[in-house]
């Protein structure tokens, strides 16, 4: 833009999922989350964002692409497993092609054949089967800015104190700087938890700003002059920027938001359960239970049971998605109008989401962000997409605030992933954390074999402290395989900390271990007592 903008709209999206690798079976159902993550949202945004660079549109989005997300992306393993997924069910929909001949899903059949094999071609034709190129190429042409996140997706204020903080946070930037060749300016706090004291592990890191729910500002210490719309730094010098609950809302709730309309296709009614079981059993996973397979050839329709839903019109559904795109733009323009009198300078909106939404629960998603940034580009003026970066470089962060702890999870706090669903993994991750700074505590400068199995004992802490086995917990979803690997890494844990501190050190069963799980490959577990440049003292004071 030639000039100055009314306001700027912060579009950020949180991909991210758990570190599922078991080469122990030949197929294994939460690796499905994986490729459905790549499949439905990560290739058909990419698709959408490089389509939109070649054709010369002016965009800046931020996406965070965690470290076990990262690691999946680039492991041989699970990218030869992502083509047979393909290849299954492009197999699958030819057969459907050629079935449905004369019934009016034929035409929906032949769009998703088409549509796999493109992303086939786009993953492994264009790009390798390495997806990482794609962010990298999108962050190197300036579209793109690639933030991280906690080393396992840990949720901050249930762990025990500062040196899990640090080693997460530290870690978390090691393995960014590894995959995407340069240090992040920005994290995403797992969840958006916050908590006092983190901020300081940030500057730490040498972290520019992160992001917290709009209440983490609101009920912050002085009251924030700008409300949400523009950020605060805190007494360790980091920028905080607060997700604006209204844009969030249009999009993010399927009852409220754009994801609920009628005409939208619907998530939960798939092939895979709708197909006669012998047709669709060579489709499944060895076991044979029948599960998704993701083709889905119904929209949400109205009210009733998913048995009464209509088919799905892919053509009013992307016209629904244009519509929805319009009006999102139309109130974010109104929405800076009126916040432009009350501040000195351009307002920001941080509409922040989780990635997956766009695509595997929300299919015409994707689209909604092309059509959205085709909008801004050649619909209006008002409004510029920007980064937390592109803010900083341009605007000087102007209000001193010590932040609420909070985060973006039910009611704003820590209920989600503390309940009696879950609350008996604390003691057990709390003394796993107090055992880890036991142990580097007394072997500050350990070499050979004793480092590579220290440096392992913190990858299985680090594991065992994903936010995702609370949260799996607390939804009732797939409890078991959350419980399982909660225990499986406390149990690795335990046993290797045994042999550290009896000077029985197995080197074989630590190498056992580093293959089962090839995540954080420049872990080093000193980094969790490790010092900076930041003093222990504010740089700021409220005084």
């Amino acid at each position: 833009m030639s000039q100055e903008p009314t306001g700027y709209l912060a579009l950020v999206l949180h991909a991210h999922l758990p570190f599922v690798r078991h080469p122990e079976y030949p197929d294994f159902l939460e690796e499905d989350w994986f490729f459905e993550g790549v499949v439905e949202t990560y290739a058909p945004i990419l698709m959408r964002l490089e389509k939109m660079r070649g054709e010369g549109l002016r965009f800046r989005l931020t996406m965070t692409v965690t470290p076990p997300l990262a690691t999946m992306l680039e492991d041989e393993l699970l990218r030869g497993r992502m083509a047979k997924y393909l290849d299954t069910r492009i197999d699958l929909l030819k057969k459907e092609v050629a079935g449905n001949k004369g019934h009016h899903v034929h035409s929906l059949s032949d769009h998703y054949l088409r549509e796999f094999q493109e992303i086939r071609e786009f993953i492994f034709g264009r790009h390798g089967g390495r997806l990482l190129n794609s962010l990298r190429g999108l962050q190197a042409s300036g579209h793109l800015e690639i933030i991280t996140c906690a080393a396992s997706h840990g949720f901050a204020p249930l762990m025990s104190g500062v040196t899990s903080w640090r080693a997460q946070i530290m870690t978390a930037v090691r393995t960014h700087e590894t995959y995407f060749g340069v240090k992040p300016r920005g994290i995403w706090l797992a969840e958006c938890g916050f908590d006092d004291g983190i901020d300081k592990i940030l500057a730490e890191a040498g972290l520019e700003y992160f992001f917290v729910d709009s209440h983490g500002i609101l009920f912050g210490d002085p009251q924030p002059v700008f409300g949400p719309y523009a950020p605060v730094i805190t007494e360790y010098g980091i920028s905080v920027f607060a997700r604006d609950s209204e844009s969030s809302k249009q999009v993010w709730s399927r009852e409220e938001g754009y994801p609920g309309d009628f005409n939208y296709r619907e998530f939960y009614r798939d092939l895979g359960y709708d197909a006669n079981y012998d047709y669709i059993k060579p489709y499944l996973h060895s076991d044979g239970v029948r599960r998704g397979v993701g083709i889905k050839y119904h929209k949400i329709t109205g009210g009733g049971g998913l048995g009464d839903k209509q088919f799905y019109d892919v053509a009013k559904g992307m016209e629904k998605a244009a519509e929805h795109a319009g009006n999102f733009m139309f109130n974010r323009q109104h929405q800076v109008r009126h916040l432009r009198d009350k501040t000195k300078y351009p307002p920001i909106l941080v509409a922040p989401y989780d990635a997956e939404l766009f695509g595997h629960w929300w299919y015409e998603g994707p689209q909604f962000i092309e059509y959205l940034i085709r909008k801004i580009n050649f619909d209006q003026s008002e409004i510029e997409l920007i980064t937390g970066s592109d803010y900083l470089d341009r605007h000087p962060v102007r209000q001193l605030q010590r932040i609420n702890p909070s985060t973006w999870g039910s009611e704003g706090y820590n209920l989600v992933w503390l309940n009696g669903a879950n609350s008996w993994i604390y003691r057990h991750q709390h003394w796993a954390e107090k055992k880890m700074e036991e142990l580097a505590s007394r072997f500050p400068h350990a070499g050979g074999d004793l480092k590579r199995a220290l440096n392992q004992l913190l990858r299985e802490l680090l594991l065992l402290q994903s936010s995702d086995w609370a949260f799996i917990m607390t939804t009732g979803t797939t409890v078991p395989y959350a419980t399982k690997r909660f225990r499986q890494h406390l149990e690795r844990f335990r046993k290797l900390a045994e042999q550290i501190e009896e000077n029985r050190l197995d080197s074989g069963f630590v190498r056992h271990l580093e293959g089962q799980d090839p995540i954080y490959p420049t872990i080093d577990y000193t980094d969790i007592f490790k010092k900076t440049d930041v003093a222990d003292e504010p740089l700021y004071s409220f005084a």
